[in-house]
């Protein structure tokens, strides 16, 4: 238990990472209910980006920009292939995951792990800053907990104003009924494609987080992205779907789900001993029992048998 206790700060941090991508998720699984697999290549994207940016010499700023529009570049193409190639959504976002693998690939120098070094590069997040901030060598504000909670506050006020502006408006008619939005003049191929750039630029920026925390990026870094993206929206929806109605709700809610699988995880790896080879498997568990639970308790709930009254005979 204390081994848990002790790696507490890490699942936060590491949860908070991956909420940002299980954000940019939600917009395309729930709010245009599009089916994209792309998240599995452009979470890898936005780390490479990032790791050779700077190895590079640019800084973190721009390494992470850049890693954001790599994002948002593999969004574009998968866009592409769904509407103007006319290809069904989750077979492009398969075909642009494939392709990206190879340039992912090529981006890291045809190696698959490339390492950054805390000593030599000045990161915005890093393990070991968990510990050099507990003993004092560095300031409180950048504890990693502390830092990518700002950045999560950061997306979720920006995405909350966007989508209340004409053209994330039109993001959200789309979603809800395309026949209806084209019936009042929005053209849901744009937002369709708007939506999935925005959204694969939000998995790219949680790569691009990622990839310093652990200090290296490495070619499967985002296999599997998709399942701890499905948990934390599903986990968030049946915890907090009553309570929190609001849009900017809701994406907090998905955060708190990723946070909430993490501390999970980590309570499996550190108190039951769990092999770290079935993670997987488990996370797959996971999904599955938090979509049957709304059937569970739809269906399973006792009934009220309905009263007859009876009619006044003369």
């Amino acid at each position: 238990m204390t081994s848990f206790v002790n790696a507490l700060p890490g699942a936060v941090t590491q949860g908070l990472i991956w909420g940002i991508m299980a954000i940019g998720l939600y917009l395309t699984y729930q709010v245009l209910e599009l089916s994209d697999l792309t998240v599995d290549g452009s979470f890898c994207t936005g780390g490479a980006v990032c790791v050779m940016v700077m190895l590079s010499g640019g800084n973190v700023w721009v390494a992470m920009g850049a890693a954001i529009l790599a994002g948002m570049l593999a969004g574009a193409v998968t866009g592409f292939f769904h509407t103007k190639c006319g290809i069904p959504a989750i077979l492009a976002g398969i075909l642009t995951q494939l392709g990206l693998w190879s340039v992912n690939l090529a981006i890291m120098d045809m190696s698959a792990t490339q390492r950054l070094d805390v000593n030599q590069h000045s990161l915005l997040v890093s393990l070991r800053f968990l510990k050099e901030v507990t003993k004092g060598e560095k300031p409180f504000y950048m504890y990693p907990v502390l830092v990518v909670c700002a950045a999560t506050a950061l997306v979720i006020g920006i995405l909350y104003w966007f989508f209340g502006t004409e053209k994330g408006s039109a993001i959200r008619a789309t979603g809800a009924n395309a026949n209806m939005a084209r019936a009042q003049g929005i053209n849901t191929n744009v937002s369709k494609l708007l939506g999935l750039v925005i959204s694969n630029g939000l998995v790219a920026l949680s790569g691009a987080l990622l990839c310093q925390y652990q200090g290296f990026a490495e070619i499967n870094m985002g296999r599997g992205a998709i399942v701890i993206g499905l948990a934390a929206i599903i986990i968030g929806e049946v915890l907090f779907g009553r309570l929190f109605r609001n849009f900017g709700l809701k994406l907090m809610a998905v955060s708190l789900g990723s946070i909430l699988y993490y501390l999970v995880v980590q309570f499996v790896i550190s108190v039951l001993n769990i092999n770290t080879n079935y993670l997987k498997l488990f996370s797959a568990l996971i999904v599955a029992v938090f979509l049957a639970v709304p059937y569970w308790q739809k269906n399973l709930r006792p009934r009220k048998a309905s009263k007859e009254v009876p009619n006044a005979g003369n």
